[in-house]
């Protein structure tokens, strides 16, 4: 029912077959109208699955469409009916549009959008690369950024919720101790906090970790993602993976 295009990618690597590349012809032109209010849409994420429906990364809608536009890669839409019961439906991006039609009408507050000159088409929350079978690296950055989600932006010596610019990384040993770069000494902590404990141990400061450190499973920022409901179809191949999944 929908066109598929099975090229052989497996001589390449995950960070070429999704780097910055353009779409072609028509497509390239229609991203190139994009009307500014609707920008955001492009940089809504999306979920990339391996040949075999294997989570690998996620991508801006910007990149899963020019995948698309390639016929690298296919929709996958999860639909739920009643029962709560979901199957998946497959499409390329041509079939998108016209189903992307019916969903401005019935459900344009479920999707976010990107607009051209002539349609909108709703950004897809699953893309699968047709001829890509291999597993990514099973390994989750160490960053400011993953820390920050790991943690929720808690302070882990108060408790308490900051926003990203009044936390700081706090070594649990401290470097002077011999503490090191890793998952497992390094937490969120507030200004005031980690201007307390200073060069110390929390033992030696008379402070207590809300929770000890741990390194995660699978990206920290995954688990936000799911969160909203906007994501929701990704947890039917995010829930029993156990390797990491890039954020692009």
């Amino acid at each position: 029912m929908h066109r598929r295009r099975e090229d052989s990618q497996n001589d390449r690597s995950p960070d070429e077959m999704l780097g910055g590349a353009s779409p072609p012809g028509d497509l390239a032109a229609a991203l190139a109208g994009l009307a500014t209010d609707v920008s955001e849409g492009l940089n809504a994420k999306v979920l990339v699955l391996n040949r075999a429906y294997a989570a690998m990364r996620i991508v801006s809608a910007r990149r899963a469409f020019c995948l698309l536009s390639r016929s690298i890669a296919e929709i996958i839409h999860v639909e739920t009916d009643q029962s709560g019961a979901g199957r998946y439906l497959n499409y390329d991006l041509e079939s998108w549009i016209g189903v992307s039609a019916l969903q401005h009408e019935y459900e344009r507050e479920r999707h976010d959008w990107v607009r051209t000159v002539r349609f909108e088409i709703a950004v897809p929350r699953i893309i699968r690369l047709l001829g890509y079978d291999r597993l990514p690296e099973q390994t989750v950055k160490l960053n400011r950024r993953n820390l920050f989600a790991r943690d929720r932006n808690r302070c882990q010596y108060c408790g308490r919720i900051y926003p990203t610019s009044d936390l700081s990384i706090d070594h649990v040993r401290p470097r002077s101790q011999g503490g090191n770069d890793s998952w497992e000494n390094l937490v969120c902590a507030c200004i005031r906090c980690n201007a307390r404990k200073g060069g110390r141990t929390p033992e030696e400061a008379h402070m207590k970790l809300v929770r000890a450190p741990i390194r995660p499973k699978r990206n920290p920022l995954i688990a936000l993602r799911l969160g909203n409901e906007k994501y929701q179809s990704w947890k039917a191949f995010l829930d029993n993976a156990y390797w990491s999944v890039e954020l692009g």
